[in-house]
């Protein structure tokens, strides 16, 4: 039988030992008695490499498990006494090395993840205060200037008052965005799950928008024509918020003259798939894996020209995610952008 791996320091010590010891006691035992018991010195060398055995690897695995905790313990507080399994901590050289080395990686890996976490809240701050700044120094400034006497002026008065109410307003906007969010990450806020039709909501949502599609010169439309409902579970609510701010976004950053065009596929057994493609300008790979961030912007001062929180994606995506159903966005420079959301069939 192959001894394990593990054991071997201790064997090859105690045999050492034994092999001396035997060498010594039968120099020793000639000397003093001219005679040799070749029975006695086996039992004697079998006794001693026994107890070496014994001793050896059971003090060493002792000695190396202590050294190697209490390097745990110095090197972080997160490595408890009960993460290091005694038996796995043995004399085999290698499988410390491995701990040793998994160990370091886990924590690299933790020390990565803790720098990107603080730059990510560093761009967040930064977004917030931006967002923010902007329409509270609009109104404040459209305030100065009515206490400084242009509140006399009855027709500075209602256009200054009646812009800083449009501050106000997407202050506001920004703050419960930010709440939903909040809730929704949180599980405070309740979805309340029903069935409904979501070609019907679709054309809703499409009626809902019309005008300010017509100024873009965009259609919108679906892909074909749906005689009988389709129905799904979720919370409609919700969802017409999702299709929304879907539209809304193919609107903003459409092509003049484009269209957008929504389509209802299956997903799976279980699910559909429902799509949003428009044909704008499209989103670069690189920033495509961060559309859905809070107040991440593509061309900020595009973005901030077309209005908005800079808060829709991120709702979007966390009202998916709270209905357990995922979402997905691809998209080619020049030639469009196309964002889906799986939603439960009712059956």
């Amino acid at each position: 039988m192959k001894l394990k791996k593990t054991y071997k320091f201790a064997f090859k010590s105690s045999l050492y030992i034994t092999l001396f010891s035997f060498i010594v006691a039968l120099f020793l035992g000639y000397f003093l008695t001219q005679t040799f018991n070749f029975t006695l010195a086996i039992l004697t060398a079998l006794a001693i490499f026994i107890f070496s055995f014994a001793v050896i690897q059971f003090r060493v695995e002792h000695f190396i498990y202590k050294r190697v905790k209490k390097i745990y313990e110095d090197v972080s507080s997160f490595a408890k006494a009960e993460n290091l399994d005694k038996i796995s901590v043995t004399t085999d050289m290698e499988t410390l090395s491995q701990k040793v080395k998994k160990f370091a990686e886990d924590k690299h890996l933790q020390i990565e993840m803790l720098q990107l976490r603080e730059e990510y809240r560093r761009e967040f701050l930064g977004n917030v205060s931006h967002e923010l700044k902007t329409p509270l120094f609009t109104v404040q400034g459209y305030l100065l200037t009515l206490s400084d006497g242009a509140i006399n002026d009855k027709l500075i008065r209602d256009k200054y008052l009646q812009r800083a109410n449009i501050g106000l307003e997407r202050l506001v906007s920004i703050v419960e965005d930010l709440d939903m969010i909040n809730q929704l990450e949180s599980g405070i806020l309740n979805l309340s799950i029903k069935q409904f039709d979501i070609v019907k909501l679709i054309k809703n949502v499409f009626e809902l928008l019309e005008f300010k599609a017509k100024k873009r010169g965009i259609l919108l439309q679906l892909d074909k024509v749906y005689d009988t409902p389709i129905l799904v579970k979720g919370d409609k609510k919700r969802i017409e918020q999702v299709v929304i701010n879907l539209v809304e976004n193919s609107i903003k950053y459409g092509k003049t003259s484009s269209k957008t065009e929504a389509s209802i596929t299956n997903y799976s057994d279980t699910q559909f798939l429902i799509k949003f493609k428009d044909e704008g300008e499209g989103i670069p790979e690189q920033k495509l894996t961060r559309i859905f961030e809070r107040f991440y912007r593509i061309e900020p001062s595009r973005s901030r020209e077309q209005g908005g929180s800079g808060l829709g994606l991120s709702i979007v995506k966390h009202i998916i995610e709270a209905h357990n159903q995922k979402i997905f966005a691809k998209s080619e420079i020049g030639k469009g952008s196309t964002f889906s959301f799986t939603l439960e069939k009712f059956k």
